[in-house]
């Protein structure tokens, strides 16, 4: 007799809600995300709330797969878009303004960016990476407003909940102002997408499950997580040759994303599970760049201890 699997998207032979699942419900077809840099930066960089940006971030804005923002917008697009449909002939796409903050700027800026894309046809959605305090009114109201057209996904860079890591790590905003900024957007039709990742330095298990704990309780969509890269030239590597911290290893990455899937509401959808380092800048962990197999022992540790997303999640 066929085992039952108890999550209730089982017909994606996944234990938690994959954003694959969510897009085939959604779109009924492949969808295809084409990174895109707008020409922003952030306010922890050009000295609004300080110089540098996170230490993590490498000089692309955690946007190395990104088109090349010397490019027009349109033209980076269709490049992406050719190299996608080599892969899925028939995708649909969503255009995703990936490198830096891409709300931080004048209105008139993020319009500019924006607009091309909400009339084409093959566009099924917008994704836009940007930070809670570069989310001023006027923005909310405008980027709302396009989903008239299509849908909106705004992702927040949040990567802990804990101020004192954020302070470490040159973040320039505080985790009340997530919460402020996630229940503004939340009274709008713009899907919110939380990035968070594990690993920091000073972080141990605990605070990291916490993090989840506290993200699970606010009005969101999605979750991206993924392991703290070391990248070349950023100051956290410098900071890392100087002091080394401890960084998990991949067996214990898999553990700790299982308990936190188990922490997320099943409606939350899961984006990402493990992230990209680009591999001729990664200084560690090397196991990072093997995502199929962290993926794979994800779902084998699930099946293996009979859990999935949402099992001990509060529900408010």
């Amino acid at each position: 007799m066929k085992s039952v699997n108890p999550f209730p998207f089982s017909d994606d032979n996944k234990r938690y809600h994959t954003w694959n699942y969510y897009l085939r419900h959604r779109f009924g077809k492949k969808i295809a995300k084409v990174p895109l840099d707008g020409g922003f930066t952030c306010p922890n960089r050009d000295g609004t709330r300080g110089y540098g940006g996170c230490t993590f971030c490498t000089s692309s804005g955690s946007g190395e797969f990104a088109g090349d923002r010397t490019e027009p917008l349109l033209d980076q697009y269709i490049k992406g878009q050719a190299v996608m449909r080599h892969k899925w002939p028939d995708a649909d796409f969503i255009p995703y303004f990936q490198a830096y903050t891409n709300t931080y700027g004048p209105l008139s800026k993020i319009q500019a960016c924006v607009k091309p894309f909400l009339d084409r046809p093959e566009v099924a959605a917008i994704a836009i990476a940007t930070r809670a305090d570069c989310l001023e009114p006027e923005k909310i109201a405008w980027l709302a407003s396009c989903c008239a057209s299509k849908e909106i996904w705004l992702e927040l860079g949040v990567q802990s909940v804990h101020d004192a890591t954020a302070q470490m790590i040159n973040r320039g905003h505080s985790y009340a102002e997530v919460v402020e900024t996630v229940q503004r957007l939340a009274l709008t039709p713009l899907k919110i997408c939380v990035h968070l990742i594990d690993g920091l330095p000073g972080e141990d298990e605990e605070m990291m499950l916490e993090t989840v704990r506290q993200i699970n309780l606010l009005p969101i969509h999605a979750v991206k997580l993924h392991m703290l890269h070391l990248m070349q030239d950023t100051q956290l590597a410098y900071s890392y040759a100087e002091q080394p911290f401890p960084l998990l290893s991949r067996e214990e990455y898999v553990g700790l994303v299982v308990r936190q899937l188990e922490l997320l509401r099943t409606e939350i959808i899961i984006q990402r599970l493990t992230g990209d380092g680009a591999s001729d800048a990664l200084i560690a962990p090397q196991w990072t760049q093997k995502k199929t197999i962290v993926l794979n022992e994800i779902d084998k540790l699930m099946a293996r201890e009979k859990t999935w997303q949402g099992k001990r999640a509060a529900h408010g």
